[in-house]
């Protein structure tokens, strides 16, 4: 009896992992901290640095870029992509949710036009939904928000096109078809590519580069990103699209609080405090030590100095205050025409594809061949754009693009200190919350069709 009851909890435990839809809230939060932990552990993730690297291999293999590519394994964001990929593919496997999903042939044309516009949106705005507008507001940085702009803008636009298709495009919009796969298959190959990610994470554990064994961490992490993502279905662009098409805002909320718990974490990594056994905290001690005592009174039998010699010396040392996280990161020069105008590109692109940055690579990993045309094409006109904007010095030079064309580089602490920018981006996801949970009843906000 003991062991039925024992089976019966394994296969309900088994169920909620991989085989339910997580709630949306929930997912959203293990995203945030998810971003927290690769943060903490090198850099802020991301979806165009992978997909870029990939487009600039087709380009180096067709001889139309000279350079080569950082390695696709070796890369940083690269490494996050595949790790994402292969995530969103473990939970497709072990939710029954694999299977070759062949849209109709106008699909298939909106999958290139979307890559297009994706990767052009992405150079302006400074990376896709996730670095140019979910991180980079997380990172504390005011182009996120321009960004998030366009992407409204972008995402209505691109709403009323599917209307205006619904009733004009007649064209290849039937004949989609959809190969599946025994559910013992897809277990195999979902728990093959699991042992692939924990054995990919201990090869780069074991190199002795430094750079190199950092990515272990980075594989893994992300790997739980893309397994979270597909199993919570949560993606950007419907957080963007449901309260404007159905008035529906449960991804809009999820959205809305994930940022907020990333922004809060982010400002923890960013933020300079004393190293514990640095110089600030020697100093601390040898101050509480001695000062009630006379340093006339005391002196070192070794070194022969007063007490107050010591404090002295200590109050000369050098001050270390040390970031887990440098401020630069996805802090971008697009604070201005660059980021609306990219984030407005991208969710028009993010409307044709069906999937944003993310939503897009999750969905490649369930086998839907529509975006695994629409990565090629996003992936290599953001390589030429962003090859192009270097060369030009669009978003202009160093670390702060000084000069940049394409707006303002603005890291918002530095503006309105790190409580001024927590207490705004507060403002504006309680805003947005509100505003989305309004429009699900009133219906104001819905674009007719």
């Amino acid at each position: 009896m003991s062991e039925s009851i024992m089976n019966e909890k394994i296969k309900n435990f088994f169920k909620i992992l991989c085989q339910t839809e997580w709630n949306a809230t929930v997912s959203g939060i293990i995203v945030a901290l998810l971003s927290i932990l690769i943060m903490a552990w090198w850099r802020p993730w991301g979806a165009v640095g992978a997909v870029r690297n990939w487009g600039e291999w087709i380009l180096y293999g067709i001889g139309i870029f000279s350079h080569k590519p950082g390695g696709v394994l070796f890369s940083s964001g690269s490494v996050i992509g595949v790790g994402f990929l292969a995530g969103a593919f473990v939970s497709a496997c072990l939710g029954n949710d694999f299977s070759f999903k062949f849209p109709p042939p106008w699909e298939l044309v909106k999958a290139v036009i979307a890559g297009i516009l994706m990767g052009i949106g992405a150079a302006f705005a400074g990376g896709c939904n996730v670095g140019g507008m979910y991180n980079a507001i997380g990172n504390l940085a005011a182009n996120g928000f321009t960004m998030w702009l366009g992407l409204v803008i972008g995402v209505i636009l691109g709403l009323k096109y599917i209307y205006w298709e619904m009733e004009h495009i007649t064209w290849g919009t039937s004949g989609g078809k959809n190969i599946d796969f025994p559910y013992a298959l897809k277990i195999i190959l979902g728990i093959a590519a699991f042992a692939a990610v924990i054995w990919g994470g201990y090869h780069y554990a074991g190199m002795n580069d430094a750079y190199k064994a950092s990515l272990s961490g980075i594989l893994l992490i992300s790997a739980g990103l893309g397994y979270t993502m597909q199993r919570g279905r949560w993606c950007m662009v419907q957080a963007f699209r449901e309260p404007h098409m159905t008035g529906d805002c449960t991804l809009a909320k999820s959205v809305a609080l994930s940022i907020l718990i990333v922004a809060i974490g982010c400002a923890v990594l960013k933020y300079a405090v004393p190293q514990r056994g640095s110089a600030v905290a020697v100093q601390s001690v040898l101050m509480d030590a001695v000062g009630d005592l006379d340093p006339e009174e005391i002196k070192d039998p070794d070194l022969a100095d007063t007490v107050e010699d010591v404090v002295d010396a200590s109050e000369q040392a050098v001050v270390v205050a040390r970031r887990v996280l440098d401020p630069v990161n996805y802090v971008r020069g697009t604070f201005g025409w660059g980021g609306v105008l990219g984030g407005f590109l991208f969710g028009l692109g993010a409307m044709f594809a069906g999937g944003c940055g993310t939503g897009t690579l999750w969905r490649v990993g369930e086998g839907q061949i529509k975006l695994w045309l629409v990565v090629p094409f996003f992936g290599i006109s953001n390589a030429i754009m962003v090859h192009w904007f270097k060369a030009i010095h669009m978003e202009g030079v160093g670390p702060t693009h000084v000069g940049s064309k394409l707006g303002k580089h603005i890291y918002l602490p530095d503006v309105l200190g790190y409580g001024g920018t927590i207490a705004l981006i507060v403002f504006a996801m309680v805003a947005w919350y509100i505003i989305v949970d309004w429009n699900e009843e009133s219906n104001k906000l819905i674009v007719e069709m």
